[in-house]
This record gives structure tokens, sequence and C-alpha cells, in this order.
């Protein structure tokens, strides 16, 4: 799966309030895939910085598209769990998540995401979740 297939992955499949991130796929391979999402004052909250939502949103999503980029396509995949850990407040022009497959089965997949400030390249958050395969 190329990045601008996984882009349209999201695009066809996604709600559209999680389109309205902005997400970018950047890159996306068997072993993990990364997406850039660009920080504006829509996705701030008081202080000016990067909501957890918005960090909780994009490690979710970026996980699915890890899942498509391990299995070569498109899964609709569903999110039984999902775990964020906030380290230190996003700031700057945008967030990059890495996200990896650490384990698929017939029936779930173990996912983990890293976020991290563009601009210092700092870590901003992690998150694992584990998705439900159709």
């Amino acid at each position: 799966m190329t990045p601008a297939e996984a882009q349209t992955a999201l695009t066809d499949h996604f709600a559209p309030w999680v389109l309205d991130l902005n997400l970018s796929v950047t890159e996306i391979t068997e072993a993990h895939t990364i997406t850039r999402m660009p920080l504006s004052p829509r996705l701030a909250r008081v202080g000016g910085i990067v909501s957890g939502q918005a960090l909780a949103a994009q490690a979710d999503t970026t996980m699915v598209l890890a899942l498509a980029g391990y299995v070569g396509d498109f899964v609709p995949a569903g999110t039984v769990t999902l775990d964020t850990q906030f380290l230190r407040p996003g700031t700057g022009a945008a967030i990059l998540c890495r996200a990896t497959i650490i384990r698929a089965g017939k029936s779930l997949a173990f996912a983990r995401a890293d976020l991290t400030a563009e601009d210092s390249g700092k870590p901003v958050a992690t998150a694992t979740a584990t998705l439900a395969l159709p």
C-alpha cells in the first residue's frame, strides 16, 4: 500500500470529523505508518496546546492505517480499547504519529503509536489499541 492509497482509504472510510484533523499519510509500510497532523487554533485547547482528543484521534486513526499497511489493504477494524498517555503539551507546526502493529491474529490486532512534536522531536503522547478484525 502506498501513502496515496492510504490517504484515499482515510478519505473513503473515516468520519468527516476525523478528516477535519487534516491528517496526511507520509509513510506506510508493513512495519509502520506515519501521519502528520498540522496544528491549528481549531485543535487547540486552553493555553494554545493541541487537545488530547485530537491526539487520541490521530493515534487511533494511524493505528488503523498501520493495520492496512501491515496486511496490504484497508481493513474496517473497530477499536476495542484505546489507552493514551499524554506526556507533554503538544505545540509547534504539527504532530507526527508513528504506529506499528505489535501482533495481528484472526479476530484481534494489537497496535502502538508514538506521537511527537514535529518541530522539537519531543514525545507528546503514546497510545496502545486493540482492534477487532471483521
